[in-house]
């Protein structure tokens, strides 16, 4: 599974520790289910759009609740939209920061010229 999903056996030992996947053990070895593989897909992914881990075992364990799908996809959705407006925030963040260093640097330049002409 680590080869299949391009991440090391410890990173998956440590979703198995978080309780977010459950393989069966047979000696040393662990077999993982179609479960686990779906499992494991959600949580990467949910990693990439930001998602803790905590968030994602939540979502996890809507979906195994008597609640089922349902339950699970409204609070996906609110999390998304949670995740949604953090990245938005941030967006604004970087594009402000962008224009003060643009403004800083032409300050800059603009100094480094009056220096040039002085000298």
């Amino acid at each position: 599974m680590a080869k299949e999903f391009d991440i090391t056996t410890r990173a998956i030992r440590f979703y198995e520790s978080e309780g977010l996947l459950t393989p069966v053990r047979e000696g040393r070895n662990r077999l993982y289910s179609q479960r686990d593989h779906t499992r494991l897909k959600l949580i990467l992914r949910g990693k990439r759009l930001g998602f803790s881990l905590d968030e994602i075992g939540e979502m996890f364990d809507l979906y195994d609740s008597a609640t089922g799908e349902l339950a699970q996809l409204r609070h996906v959705l609110d999390k998304i939209g949670e995740r949604k407006q953090v990245l938005r925030q941030q967006l604004e963040d970087i594009q402000l920061s962008l224009h003060e260093l643009k403004e800083f640097e032409t300050l800059c330049k603009h100094r480094l010229s009056q220096m040039r002409s002085n000298h």
